[in-house]
């Protein structure tokens, strides 16, 4: 009987582990699915640190949009001031402008010939030629009167692409200053407080983002920023892991070359 009853129990338990595995080995995917990009030539001439990187300006710049997109939802008067139909519309522009200002072109056209019209333009209009973080000041001063969203989302991209030496995709031949990527978070830390305290003449906020009060607790804007930040503090931390432990096998390979090699046996 106590043979039968320990037989059971073991039988029970394997199912209930079996159960348990079978579970664990299919995660949940009703909140989505992570994605990736599709296989391309390019990869070919990329290291493992140029996908992450490329992987995270892809995210940052994707952020952004979103980040656009929020701000104009909550801010329409943003998106009437460029005189666009819809809030749709300033999306497409805003993005046609950031994807032409950073598009590689090895030698611009000429005004009157052909693919002069596809020439990008220098900066988003209202920002008046200002670039990164000139512009990122100028859309976050009291004094400005454009569509400060496009300004600021523009001015943002801009200055994370310029942290990253002005591209936008990365090759084994390209190299990335880390100081200048951990630079570029700090700078969206400051962006944040500025959205968060500064305010127009009229003591309103510049821009209506994110809101605490006793029926609401809205920080989707501060959550989206936070891991634009963490991402770039990412690639600057593995970016400085790289060249020291480079500089660290090049000094193993030294001392390996020396000591470390097998002795006659014969």
């Amino acid at each position: 009987m106590r043979s039968r009853i320990r037989t059971t129990a073991a039988s029970l338990c394997c199912i209930t582990i079996a159960a348990s595995l079978a579970a664990c080995s299919t995660a949940r995917t009703d909140r989505g699915e992570v994605k990736g990009s599709d296989a391309t030539f390019n990869e070919w001439l990329q290291s493992d640190m140029n996908r992450l990187a490329n992987v995270s300006m892809r995210e940052n710049l994707n952020a952004l949009m979103r980040l656009a997109d929020k701000l104009y939802r909550r801010n329409p008067a943003e998106w009437k001031k460029g005189g666009f139909a819809s809030r749709e519309d300033a999306l497409k522009a805003l993005k046609a402008a950031m994807e032409a200002e950073h598009e590689p072109q090895h030698e611009p056209p000429e005004p009157g010939k052909p693919g002069a019209e596809r020439a990008p333009a220098s900066a988003w209009p209202p920002l008046k030629g200002k670039r990164d973080i000139e512009a990122m000041d100028m859309a976050l001063s009291p004094s400005f009167t454009g569509d400060r969203v496009g300004a600021f989302i523009y001015g943002t991209a801009d200055m994370i692409i310029t942290a990253h030496g002005g591209k936008t995709e990365f090759f084994l031949i390209d190299g990335q200053d880390a100081q200048h990527l951990f630079n570029a978070a700090r700078n969206i830390e400051i962006a944040i407080w500025m959205l968060a305290h500064r305010r127009a003449d009229n003591g309103r906020p510049l821009l209506l983002a994110d809101e605490i009060n006793a029926s609401e607790r809205n920080l989707s804007y501060e959550r989206e920023f936070g891991k634009i930040i963490a991402r770039l503090d990412l690639i600057a931390s593995v970016t400085t892991e790289k060249y020291r432990r480079a500089v660290i096998g090049y000094a193993q390979g030294l001392v390996g070359g020396t000591f470390l090699q097998f002795l006659p046996v014969r």
